[in-house]
């Protein structure tokens, strides 16, 4: 089932959005400080009313507890429309200077009505395996 590959999800409107984070060793460079993360995110419309996805924002934090905040339009490049019962995937990376860290944030969507609502990224863990233990 593919629920059981994601970490952590959190739901708000009736949109659901899953996290599966992924430690990437091959693209890692630790003697240079560079860890390297990427994380796969379905978003769910569960709800009964398309809705498109308009911005992202995330808080990134490092193991020393520096934030740094980005904000963008979409993801990946592209703002996707969810029809009621639609998914969108996507897989993005994140690197930092330590060997752990974290993530949250949230997507902006707008709905047909042209109101718009923040739906939350839950917060997931980014540990290396020599931090995962």
């Amino acid at each position: 089932m593919i629920d059981s590959f994601f970490t952590d999800s959190a739901t708000t409107e009736g949109l659901t959005v899953r996290v599966a984070p992924h430690f990437l060793e091959e693209q890692s460079a630790v003697e240079q400080e560079r860890w390297f993360w990427s994380y796969h995110i379905r978003i769910e419309n569960n709800g009964e009313a398309p809705v498109q996805l308009l911005t992202r924002h995330w808080k990134i934090t490092d193991g020393r507890g520096m934030v740094n905040h980005v904000d963008g339009d979409g993801v990946i490049g592209e703002q996707p429309l969810l029809n009621p019962g639609d998914a969108h995937d996507y897989v993005s990376g994140c690197p930092l200077t330590t060997p752990n860290g974290s993530m949250e944030g949230h997507y902006r969507f707008i709905r047909a009505d042209g109101s718009t609502f923040l739906a939350e990224i839950p917060r997931f863990e980014l540990l290396s395996p020599a931090t995962a233990r």
